[in-house]
Parts: C-alpha cells; structure tokens; sequence
C-alpha cells in the first residue's frame, strides 16, 4: 500500500502512516500488526524504504554516517577534540585528520588550531556517548571565512530538501557556498549581502517547516529579495 501522508507533513501519535510490510519502522515509530504508526509528533519522513518521525525540536543525538560541523576546542598528542553541538565527545584522531603524513611529535595546530570549524563525518558513536570523526571524504574540510549559524537540527532534513533541492535553491540564488551540518550547524560564505540573504532564508525555512508548498514560498521569498536589493 502507498504512503499515507506527504514527506515532511506533521504527524501526531497513534497516526498509521502506511500498511503492508513494504516499509520498516524507524525512529519515533512502530510496527502494529501490518501497519507502521507514529509513536511522537514530528515531521515525516522517508529514506529509502525506512519511515521515520523526526521531533520539531530537541538536541542533535549524533549517527554514523553524518557530515556535521564542529568546533577543535582541544589538542592532545593523539589528536583534536571537537564540540559537536550535542551532549556527546568528539575525536578526530590523527590518522583520520589528513590524508597528508603526520609526522610523530608534530605540531598539530599547523592542521586544526582551537577555534577553527571543521566540516566533518562521524564515523563512530560508542554507547560511552563518544564521537569518532573523520576528514577523510568529498567535501569534508576546515571552514575558513564566512559565518556559521546555529538551526533546530531537527528541521536541517527540510533545510535540505529532497536531493539537496531546497540548499541547492539557496546557493544558486545567492551564489554562496553553504555547508549544512547534520547537527544544526551551517556554514555560509559568500558576498556579505548574499550571506545576509541566505541567513535570512534559512531562518524562514526553519520557522515554516512545517507548512506545505515551502519550496515555491521559498523561490518566491529569494526572487523578491533580490528584487528589493536591485530597486
């Protein structure tokens, strides 16, 4: 049977969202007998053949296999501690820094200083709640310029988009390049005003993720600001 509502529309508890054993329940839902129902309120979701209830609100709780941005706020002999925007330890340890040989005894703040942002992947979450990370992948580097700003995780898949098609608006709009972390965290960097412009449009996509036909409202909102910067 098909899906019983859009991706992305609100869902309360006790609602069935599909019937039939073509889907398997995820996070903030059950299996009650044929059908999957959400056990929270939240956005639906569907990745591949996995439903989900993602909350409005809360902390990010990290999954392997993230891209997130974090912030080096420790150096040890073995590596880099990194605030992750969420209750666990990050670790990026040396082997998984570079691709570039580190040599014993070097300076480690030639790579990561403290304060510098990474754009980074988790490749481990412990039950001790401690991060693994690495730098090793497209796209995954120190972020150096722009501004950083700070969304409900829980909103970034709408932020996002299907296929990166929301984000992608974003950047082809304003011309700027936006890294978006798994944990709330979003990098931008770009002309000033078009920075201004893309935070300004993340910030409404945040307060109406809820709401249907956000991608055409968003077109529109990006059409209409660049419209008033050139009148």
């Amino acid at each position: 049977m098909s899906l019983l509502k859009k991706d992305k529309e609100i869902a309360v508890p006790g609602e069935v969202l599909t019937k039939g054993e073509e889907y398997s329940a995820g996070q903030g839902t059950y299996k009650d007998k044929d059908e999957i129902v959400a056990s929270r309120l939240g956005l639906f979701d569907v990745r591949g053949k996995i439903i989900s209830i993602l909350p409005l609100s809360g902390k990010y709780v990290p999954l392997r296999g993230d891209v997130i941005i974090g912030e080096v706020v420790d150096i040890s002999f073995s590596g880099w501690r990194v605030e992750t925007n969420s209750a666990y330890s990050a670790m990026l340890g040396v082997k998984d820094a570079t691709s570039e040989f580190i040599s014993k005894g070097a300076d480690l703040t030639e790579f990561y200083n403290l304060g510098d942002h990474i754009a980074t992947k988790i490749i481990n979450v412990t039950s001790q709640k401690l991060i693994d990370l690495t730098m090793k992948g497209p796209g995954l580097r120190k972020l150096i310029g722009g501004r950083i700003i700070s969304v409900n995780p829980y909103k970034v898949p709408r932020i996002i988009g299907k296929m990166g098609s929301m984000v992608n608006l974003i950047k082809d709009h304003t011309k700027c390049i936006i890294t978006v972390g798994q944990n709330g965290l979003i990098w931008i960097n770009g002309e000033p005003k078009n920075e201004l412009i893309a935070v300004n449009t993340i910030r409404k996509i945040e307060r109406e993720a809820h709401t249907s036909g956000l991608t055409d409202k968003i077109k529109e909102y990006l059409e209409k600001s660049y419209k008033n910067e050139k009148a």
